[in-house]
């Protein structure tokens, strides 16, 4: 039976701790197919909320207590849990749950079943339908959480996912949480570490699937999110955002000067008088020669390849994969010049490069010239 820890990273929540605690051991946790456990990571609070969780733990065998220690912060104290429930609870997944009733207990259950079928990841979403967030919000909070949730899907180009920003997710151990760095977690003393957390859990896992989250208001007090850290998520999101697409942007750039290559010996061979093939396969080559050289030296620059042989190698075997780029250029061009006229060959070009060599030369060069990409016959992780 899979062990299943959620961490409640918690502080000074006397007021909530006990009624959540017997509500998911006594009500919930008896309807779920896998050993539930619960881990408060707590900050020395000083409400009597460290006594109450001890005292339960004296009845309760699953329900686990840790400070957090010098490092201070909600990601900090999330940090600490994960890495207790790894290695001293034997975690097959974490969930990330807040012990002030913002994230109702019953939605455990439908959180934990979407993970015993499959996912590497589960979201519990307020964004889909069967979510919702409180009806007592201001219409301002609601439309900064929506439309701050959509501008992080926007800067992660996540539009099948609805919900960036819920703080209610499970995260599978094997091949999703044990291949993050959780030292490294960006923000770890803001709520911001949220979304470095999330892209890099999405970007490991094989499956994310998003469960309805009806989220509730606190039952007690009020919510320690406020402006600062708001700006700070959206920050560090724009951060991730920018950092996701470098690699892109720099293959854009290159495959851009590529076609100046292409263009500019598209049409002095067209001038000399090359027959339409030669003159589309000739530029096309030259062009190929130049996306190498400057991808090598720059977009895959940590996977640079070194040495004579090595470079040698690599071009050949880059040539043979721009095969299916010049076939494609080469087939292309030649039909749409005999269905629309040698005068349209210049507008043509772009086109053909844009939307048919363009997405053929990225898997391919990500897949198996620099290896970056972790495909089925690849042994080599992705960066």
């Amino acid at each position: 039976m899979d062990i299943i820890v959620i961490v409640m990273a918690a502080w000074n929540e006397a007021e909530n701790i006990k009624r959540m605690i017997d509500t998911l051991f006594d009500k919930e946790f008896p309807k779920i197919g896998a050993d539930m456990h619960v881990l408060v990571a707590d900050n020395h609070s000083s409400d009597g909320m460290t006594q109450i969780v001890e005292n339960e733990m004296k009845l309760r065998p699953n329900l686990h207590i840790i400070q957090q220690g010098e490092k201070k912060g909600l990601g900090n104290a999330y940090i600490a849990g994960f890495k207790y429930a790894v290695e001293k609870l034997q975690a097959d997944a974490v969930m990330e749950m807040d012990a002030d009733g913002q994230h109702p207990p019953e939605f455990v259950k439908p959180m934990v079943d979407a993970y015993l079928a499959g996912a590497g990841y589960v979201i519990g979403s307020r964004y889909i339908p069967g979510g919702s967030v409180p009806r007592e919000w201001a219409l301002f909070r609601k439309a900064v959480s929506y439309f701050g949730n959509l501008f992080i899907r926007l800067v992660f180009l996540k539009p099948s996912i609805h919900d960036l920003t819920t703080g209610f997710r499970l995260t599978r151990v094997k091949g999703v949480l044990d291949r993050i760095d959780l030292d490294k977690i960006r923000e770890p003393e803001r709520f911001a570490y949220k979304v470095d957390l999330l892209y890099q859990s999405i970007k490991n896992s094989k499956k994310v699937v998003e469960v309805p989250l009806q989220f509730r208001p606190r039952v007690t007090d009020k919510s320690k999110f406020n402006t600062k850290e708001m700006v700070a998520t959206f920050k560090l999101a724009t951060i991730i955002g920018i950092q996701d697409k470098q690699r892109f942007i720099k293959f854009g750039t290159v495959g851009f000067l590529g076609y100046l290559v292409n263009a500019s010996f598209l049409a002095l061979f067209s001038r000399l008088g090359w027959p339409e093939w030669a003159a589309w396969a000739g530029s096309t080559e030259l062009a190929i020669i130049s996306n190498f050289t400057l991808n090598n030296l720059w977009t895959f620059k940590s996977e640079k390849i070194v040495g004579m042989m090595g470079l040698l190698k690599k071009f050949l075997q880059f040539n043979l994969t721009s095969g299916g780029a010049l076939f494609i250029q080469t087939a292309a061009g030649t039909i749409g010049v005999s269905v629309f006229g040698p005068q349209y060959r210049q507008i043509l070009l772009p086109f053909i490069v844009l939307f048919l060599v363009l997405p053929y030369n990225y898997f391919m060069y990500n897949a198996v010239i620099w290896r970056t990409w972790k495909m089925p016959w690849s042994k080599k992780k992705t960066v």
